[in-house]
């Protein structure tokens, strides 16, 4: 298995996989727009680093996609994962695993702290954060839909 940065050669089987995650999570399975992919992490001041995972063959397995914020700690700055994702059928074979440790890399490699949310009703991905070392903070998160 390989961890790469994903490119714009990527934005289909990112769209695919935008409408995995999307059903996932109780939706309906819908791709993601290709051009808002392209705009958002291809663009002069890229949204968000995506990392793909893909096996020996090139087929990919899954995606982690995170974002730098500011401000952290002081004036420090943190990253933040948006997304962690397998595709179903390679679910339990490390892959989220490889993901995770590549995010963390590109953390260390800046100095600063990994942060991310994670479902309460979601206890296998609870148990492989806790696996891992993290620890639950009691924040409360909010969200207000922007008319575009």
């Amino acid at each position: 298995m390989k961890i790469e940065t994903a490119t714009t050669a990527d934005s289909k089987v990112l769209s695919q996989m935008l409408g995995e995650v999307e059903a996932y999570y109780g939706g309906d399975y819908v791709p993601g727009d290709p051009e808002q992919i392209q705009a958002a992490l291809f663009a002069a001041s890229p949204a968000a680093t995506v990392l793909i995972a893909r096996d020996d063959d090139g087929e990919v397995l899954g995606f982690a996609s995170y974002s730098r914020l500011w401000p952290a700690a002081g004036a420090d700055v943190s990253v933040f994962l948006k997304e962690l994702f397998v595709r179903e059928r390679h679910r339990r074979r490390g892959v989220g695993g490889h993901l995770m440790d590549a995010v963390q890399a590109a953390a260390e490699a800046v100095g600063t702290r990994l942060e991310w949310h994670a479902d309460a009703d979601n206890p296998t991905a609870l148990a492989f954060y806790e696996a891992r070392g993290a620890r639950s903070h009691d924040k409360v998160v909010y969200r207000v839909q922007v008319p575009r």
